[in-house]
């Protein structure tokens, strides 16, 4: 069993079937909605 975790704010985005444990870090939609403001502002 892996999770797919934001590395923005450390919450667990989804969970997906793996034979090993594992973690890949991704953005979850709220923080990548964030992050695009952020740039435009910019």
């Amino acid at each position: 069993m892996g999770e797919i975790v934001c590395q923005t704010c450390d919450k667990t985005i989804a969970h997906f079937e793996d034979e090993k444990v594992s973690v890949l870090y991704g953005v979850c939609p709220h923080c990548h909605e964030c992050d695009e403001l952020n740039k435009e502002e910019s």
